[in-house]
């Protein structure tokens, strides 16, 4: 069962480091070191691939391969077009949110470093002499306080540059984690958390545990797509966010019923190998690790996916935790959850059989 003492200090420490670097979709790569760094004393060796997925592997040698995964990157925004007064416009890399756009401070990501930039809005004493437009990818745009198009390039800004906003981690009342790029560094932080109770409880596992911290996922799924024809897994279990639809504006009818707070999501769905499912929940009830159930109907929209229907099909499930504001820079989440998807995942790991194929025909 869940306890406070799961995370440590250090843990705390590193997943607040992590969370406020900057890791868009692309541009994973700082990020990735932060995080190997960490896992470094608990796994055998490191993998990584062209476009920035890293893994870290318990029992590289072992022909039966289990992965954990997570994904590294986080929404963000291209610089799409300068006018000649020294105004950004943008376009999307990954999710992004235009309506949480107007009065936003910005980080645009340059070979010069990092240049400081708003998106501007229209004052509202301005808006009321006709009907009100909202927010949209035509009409948001980022001043950097330049006159000129001129002025922009010589900051290093040019078309193609990725922004990302500087928001940083916080805990309100006392466990409730806050900060933009939760979904999902924190998948990463919770598998990187497994491998370290392994290691610190001497735990022995009968197959190789492949850590994965996948990339792009924001865009299509495309990091763990690269990474399970290169890994070839005989099964997946991978955590990502999902919603919490308990507050305002959200239909529960639609997006089912979750909370924060509750526990770990596991999902039906056509990609979760119903066996290996039927083992987490078991898993689950066994511990006394309280969870919910979500059905995500023809797909689950996560790297689940992209295992599940690689390599002639792969035995995948999927444990997510529950988030409230998806997408926005005050993303959260609570503390206990994020305790008890690392348990679980850790638990279920204990309970799987070396060469295991999960038939349903045997």
């Amino acid at each position: 069962m869940s306890t406070p003492s799961i995370l440590k200090d250090t843990s705390i420490a590193f997943l607040e480091s992590y969370l406020n670097n900057a890791s868009p979709t692309g541009y994973e790569s700082e990020g990735q070191k932060l995080w190997m760094n960490y896992l470094k004393p608990y796994v055998d060796t490191f993998i990584t691939d062209t476009y920035g997925t890293a893994v870290g592997i318990i029992n590289p040698d072992a022909p039966f391969k289990v992965v954990i995964e997570g994904h590294a990157d986080e929404i963000s925004w291209y610089v799409n077009y300068i006018t000649e007064d020294g105004l950004l416009y943008v376009i999307r890399n990954g999710g992004s949110d235009h309506q949480i756009a107007p009065s936003k401070r910005v980080n645009i990501h340059t070979k010069k470093g990092i240049v400081k930039g708003v998106f501007g809005w229209p004052a509202i004493h301005t808006r009321l002499r006709d009907k009100e437009e909202i927010p949209k990818i035509s009409n948001i745009f980022i001043d950097l306080g330049c006159e000129t198009k001129e002025q922009v390039e010589a900051m290093g800004v040019h078309v193609g540059c990725v922004i990302t906003y500087p928001d940083e981690f916080m805990v309100l009342n006392e466990n409730k984690f806050v900060c933009r790029a939760i979904d999902n560094r924190m998948g990463g932080f919770m598998i990187a958390e497994v491998a370290r109770l392994l290691h610190e409880n001497k735990k022995t596992l009968p197959f190789g545990l492949y850590i994965v911290n996948s990339v792009q996922e924001e865009i299509g799924l495309r990091g763990a797509e690269m990474i399970a024809q290169t890994i070839k897994p005989n099964v997946a279990i991978v955590t990502d966010v999902c919603h919490d639809t308990t507050t305002p504006m959200i239909d529960k009818k639609v997006e089912g019923d979750l909370k924060m707070g509750k526990g770990p999501v596991i999902a039906y769905a056509p990609a979760v190998q119903n066996k290996l499912r039927d083992l987490i929940v078991d898993t689950a009830e066994e511990n006394k690790i309280p969870f919910q159930r979500h059905a995500t109907s023809r797909a689950t929209g996560t790297d689940t996916d992209a295992f599940a229907y690689s390599n002639g099909g792969v035995a995948s499930a999927l444990i997510s935790l529950p988030l409230r504001y998806m997408h926005t820079t005050v993303e959260m989440v609570h503390r206990e959850d994020v305790e008890n998807v690392i348990q679980l995942i850790y638990e279920s790991l204990l309970k799987i059989e070396n060469n295991e194929t999960f038939s349903y025909f045997k």
